[in-house]
Order: structure tokens, then sequence, then C-alpha cells
């Protein structure tokens, strides 16, 4: 449940002393929030680089147990009633979503402490010595400082301390977080709210900081402490970011989560139920204004079905409206609208805005199928609530369309049901577009579990191997060394023959796991991988 945020860091034009906050509803200011001298900036990830051994050497179980703790926090009462009211008054999504989120984002903390502890992620694997081959073990190793830049639209979920930040702890990464330009109030208190919880729970100083300001994330990319970058939000943004990673001494990794058009399938069969899959598609692309990377932004349907006039009769009977988070949100859904119907396509049916503020026309628009081509505006995300429709003849015309989608994060079919015959090969087919796929479900929600994936082929995401949501995220912030005839007292824990971290282990080609390892293992052996505990 990401967003391809539109204020991202690299676009603002200049920075001042301070960041405006605003309010949706109203259009009015409400704040100022300081920006981060450059100086300053760069000894907040000087201090990230000095903490970085420290919390890299320290135990899986120690890391779970900082960001457990930082989730009793947010929990607490009083903290969470101040940041909900806070982050309600800088986005305008209303408290009962944003106390879902701040829950959420507490399950998410503890859901990346578990994954620490149990420690699979580290891959730790141990070959004994042979006739033919040395003693070789490997293990993934934290890669250091880590710039998060959260995105606009869940800024609990996906922020400051959203799933980036705390994957990336979990990792054993220390990390610098850029104050989000739509919400920077709530950004600078969660800042002030984990340093704390953390300070508390003996994570070492600098384990997690905040920076505000456009130069201050430009600093972050390029400064020689930051190892790795992870980033929700536009293309263009994303690509900003990369670009400046890729232009230093040293590149860096960006782990950009970008937004996309996420396609709908309909197949010939489900037609029967296309008044129940066209209000679950103006749910899904109008759901929190369409502000979500998920948002499904092109409905392919069989020809016949009158598939636009029926998903705008739900939109018109639905009347969603709500506030964008920013103002350039707002003008850019409403410009979007206006070049997609340059590009060929229609409006079908629109409903206003609200009256005040920041809001756009939730919009559905048909298109001739023959009209989405490569480089077609019609390809594009449009970030609001806007739907493209368009209807295929024959499989030939369907397969021709989709071979011209960009890279996605999430694809959807909608079907008859279980026996419907085209499911496996648009499963197949769509696999290929996408980091997800869905079938009779909607792609706007994204659950943090052990099998999740929310990434994608270029350009949802700048590393089409990593995802951002899921057990699997931590892969993003560590990397493989192996060990190669190491005395065991040398080698990192994860490695040594008592296995102190009691995890699970690949040893000799046959899993080890953590549960069969005996409490009362022997100290180092003198070759790894052949001790009783391995």
């Amino acid at each position: 449940m990401t967003s391809a945020s539109i204020a991202t860091p690299v676009e603002a034009p200049v920075d001042g002393a301070s960041e405006t906050s605003w309010d949706p509803r109203t259009g009015a200011p409400v704040g100022e929030t300081p920006t981060t001298p450059a100086e300053q900036v760069e000894a907040t990830l000087a201090l990230a680089a000095a903490a970085a051994p420290l919390v890299a050497s320290s135990a899986p179980s120690t890391r779970a147990d900082w960001l457990r703790a930082l989730a009793d926090t947010l929990e607490q009462p009083s903290v969470a009633g101040e940041l909900v009211a806070l982050a309600d008054r800088e986005t305008a999504l209303g408290l009962p979503r944003l106390q879902s989120e701040l829950a959420r984002t507490a399950s998410q903390l503890r859901f990346y402490a578990d994954v620490a502890e149990e420690g699979s992620y580290l891959r730790a694997t141990i070959d004994s010595r042979t006739a033919t081959s040395p003693d070789v073990a490997r293990v993934q190793v934290p890669l250091g400082p880590v710039a998060v830049f959260g995105a606009s639209n869940f800024p609990f979920g996906f922020g400051v301390l959203g799933n980036d930040t705390a994957s990336a702890l979990a990792a054993g990464c220390p990390v610098v977080a850029k104050a989000h330009p739509a919400h920077p109030q709530l950004s600078a208190r969660l800042a002030d709210v984990a340093t704390t919880a953390l300070e508390a729970a003996g994570a070492p100083e600098g384990t997690f900081a905040l920076v505000a300001g456009f130069a201050a994330g430009t600093e972050m990319v390029t400064s020689r402490h930051t190892a790795a970058v992870a980033f929700t939000g536009s293309q263009r943004g994303g690509l900003a970011l990369w670009r400046l990673a890729n232009e230093r001494e040293v590149v860096i990794p960006v782990f950009a989560e970008m937004g996309t058009v996420n396609p709908v399938v309909v197949t010939r069969a489900a037609v029967g139920r296309f008044d129940a899959i066209a209000a679950g598609a103006v749910a899904s692309f109008t759901l929190g204004a369409g502000q979500f990377c998920t948002k499904p932004g092109l409905l392919l349907a069989p020809a016949g079905s009158e598939a636009a006039a029926r998903v705008g009769a739900a939109l018109e009977a639905a009347a969603p409206s709500a506030w964008h988070l920013t103002r350039q949100i707002a003008a850019t859904a409403t410009s979007g609208i206006g070049e997609l119907t340059v590009a060929g396509a229609t409006v079908v049916a629109d409903v206003p805005a609200p009256d005040s503020g920041w809001g756009s026309r939730a919009t559905v628009l048909r298109a001739p199928v023959s009209a989405l081509t490569r480089g077609s505006r019609l390809l594009e995300e449009c970030f609001g609530p806007v739907l493209v429709v368009a209807e295929y003849g024959d499989d030939d015309e369907l397969e021709r369309a989709l071979g011209e989608l960009q890279g996605a994060l999430a694809a959807s079919i909608m079907t008859s049901g279980a026996d419907d015959p085209e499911t496996p090969g648009l499963l197949t087919r769509l696999a290929g577009l996408v980091g997800r796929v869905t079938v009779d479900d909607w792609p706007t929600g994204v659950a943090w579990t052990w099998a999740q994936q929310h990434g994608g082929p270029w350009p949802a995401t700048t590393a089409p191997g990593a995802t951002s949501v899921g057990a699997a995220a931590l892969d993003r912030f560590t990397r493989p060394v192996a060990f190669q005839s190491a005395p065991d007292h040398a080698l990192p824990p994860a490695l040594q023959a008592a296995n102190p971290w009691r995890l699970p282990r690949r040893v000799d080609g046959r899993m080890v796991p953590a549960s069969t390892v005996d409490a009362e293992a022997p100290g180092p052996n003198p070759t790894p991988g052949t001790g009783p505990s391995s």
C-alpha cells in the first residue's frame, strides 16, 4: 500500500530555512518546520556511519528488541493520539484511516523484528573442507547507513518509520530518513519518538535520525557515508535519485518503488458478473483519492461488455470525494485527465471534487484498444482517482495491448470463478509484466507477510529483484560475503560453530533448523562447519 508521491524531495524548486505545513482541506498553511543545514546533514550521516559497525554486529534478537520497543512506544495512547491528530492536520486522510495505519505501522515493526530474529535472511551457509575444496562459509552482511525517502500518502506505514526504515534496521543498517514535504511536522515528531525509544532500548547513537529539505535529500544520496537509498514515490523523483547515485565516484544501490499503470484484465466468462467488477473497480481506483501506487489505472474488458459505461455508472452511484495530499498532486491529477483525452481517451463519467482545499474529479475514461501503444500517455500513471477502460476484441488484440505495457507493481485478473479457463494463461502472461498478480482481488492492499512481493520490472522499480514490503525487504540492505579457511573465532557469529545467534543454517548442503541446535553447544571449532552444533 504505497504511493507514487508527486511532491518528492528531488522535485522541490529551492530550499528555504523551513518547510511549510499545509491543511489539504482548506489549502491554508498550518506551520513551519526547519530544514537541515548542509553541515548538519553531513554530521548526521557521519554519526550513522560511526554507528554502522555497532548496529551490524548486534545480534538479530537485539535489533528485534529495538523494533518492538519502538512499536510499543507508538501504541502508547498519549503518543498515538498526538501523532494521529498531527497526521490528519497535514494529510486530511481522516482519523479512522490514520488510526488504522498507525496500528499497521506498529505491527510492521514487530513483523520485521520477527524476520530479523528468525534469521534465515542471513542465508548462513557452511561448506566443510573436503579433499578437493577448502572450508567456505558465507553470510549476508549489512551494507551500512541507508537513506530513506518515504511516501506522501502513507505517513505512518511508508513514512519515516515505515517499511523501508523498519526493514533496514532489522537488517542491521542505521537509517537517516528525510522528512516528507507533505507532512514535515509529523515527520519531525515521529523522529523524536523514534530516537527516544531507540535510545531507551539500548540502540547506539546514530541508529536513526531525520533531516529535512531538498538540499538535504541531495546530500543524503551523494554523501560518502551513505551505503544505499530506499525511495517510495514518483518515477521522476525515483529516477532522479537513481541518477545521482550512479554519478557518484562510488556507486550505491537505489531501491526506488515508483508509480505505474497497474492493469486489470476481465476474462470473457467474467462479463456475466461485470456489475460487481465495476463496483470493485470504483472502490479500488478511488480509494484514498487514487493516491496509491497500486491503484488500477487500466481496465481491459471484452468487446461488447460496455465496460466503460458500466464502470462510469458505478462511479456516479458511489460519488466518492476526497482531498489530495498536496496542491501539486491535485493539479497533476487534473492536468493528467486532459493529457489522457489528448492521447485519445474520452471522459465517460466523473464526479465533483471537494468544494474546498485540494482535490480533483474522480474520472472514468474510455480509450480504443488500438491507442494503447508504447510511449502513449494512456500507458503512463495518472496519480489520482482516474481509470482508463478499453475493450479488446480477441486474444490477439489483448496480447498486443499487454505487449505495449510498461513493467508495473501489480496486475489483476477478474474471472468467472476458480474454473475460468483463461486464468492460467493470463497468470503466466501477467507475471512477466509485474511483481504481483491478483485473481478476483483488487491490488490496492499490500500485506506485510513472508511471501509478499512489492516491486516489479523497470520502471516500476529500479531493482526488479527487490521488494519494499515483506520479509524479503531485508535483502535490499545486505550483501553476501564468503570466508575461506578462516578460523572459527574470527568468523561472524552467524557462521561460528557454536551458532551463538541460534540461526537456521545450511551445513554441507543440509538445512539445520535453529531449533535443533544444542543450547549447550561447545565453543569455537578450528574448522567452520564441522562442530556438533553445525
